[in-house]
């Protein structure tokens, strides 16, 4: 069986989680799956936007734990194994904001320790109206310290240490709420409303979102005299750019641009 399954179509590739018994947890292979997955499409310019999404029942439950289990069997009760295992994780989570092409997660069902992280990475997100969302490690005394760098740089901080430190679990809405996701939509149309995105996306000119997808997250942790500096030199860069040239002339001549 596949487990990551990649569907490109329109300018946009589409990535599914297909370990569904396991509820698309994040198991070695799987990390190692969407590692190379998106590592290939940050070098592929015919893509334009990415869908990250799962099969069955879940988009994803977090880290494989019977691996982790498995782990403590070496000699230093699994000590390397953990610490290479979350620096897997880690780098995979930071590739999905460092890539050009903006991702979009297609959520529905439960998205969980990890999962929950992978959400918040995600650029943007999309989840079906009866999606929940936890980062529940600690019930089984796990705090969820690496999601947690993804999850309190979406929502608000009060409302990440509570699950955090509770196990409680959002809904879609009060996700949505809480900026997490972009919006919650009834399951029959998750699929469509998320390909809309995407395809939205794939339309805008592909350099001028690289380098605004690049600028977002740079200039979020700098003063704000840096952030000034950084993206106004890459405005100048954006300008010189001959399809920016052209999308302006467009734009002024009332007609479609010629963008190459």
């Amino acid at each position: 069986m596949t487990i990551l399954i990649r569907d490109d179509a329109a300018s946009v590739a589409t990535l599914t989680m297909n370990t569904p018994e396991r509820l698309n947890a994040l198991s070695d292979a799987m990390l190692a799956a969407l590692q190379d997955a998106l590592d290939s499409i940050a070098q592929d310019e015919n893509i334009r936007a990415v869908i990250i999404r799962g099969t069955g029942k879940a988009f994803c439950a977090g880290h494989d734990l019977k691996e982790m289990q498995a782990g403590r069997q070496s000699e230093d009760a699994g000590a390397a194994y953990f610490a290479d295992l979350f620096s897997r994780c880690t780098r995979m989570m930071q590739t999905v904001q460092s890539m050009p092409q903006p991702v979009i997660a297609q959520v529905h069902g439960i998205a969980t320790a990890a999962g929950c992280q992978l959400v918040a990475t995600c650029d943007l997100a999309i989840a079906d109206e009866e999606t929940r969302f936890g980062v529940n490690g600690v019930n089984i005394g796990l705090f969820c310290s690496t999601p947690m760098v993804a999850l309190t740089r979406n929502i608000h901080r009060k409302t990440a240490f509570e699950m955090l430190t509770t196990g409680k679990f959002l809904t879609a809405a009060e996700a949505a709420d809480a900026g997490l996701i972009n919006r919650a939509v009834p399951a029959d149309r998750l699929e469509a409303e998320t390909r809309a995105l995407a395809e939205t996306i794939a339309g805008k000119l592909q350099s001028a979102v690289k380098i605004g997808k690049a600028s977002f997250y740079e200039q979020a942790v700098m003063t704000t005299a840096e952030a000034y500096a950084y993206t106004g030199a890459n405005m100048v860069q954006n300008m010189l750019d001959a399809d920016t040239n052209e999308g302006i002339n467009a734009f002024l001549e009332k007609r479609k641009p010629d963008w190459h």
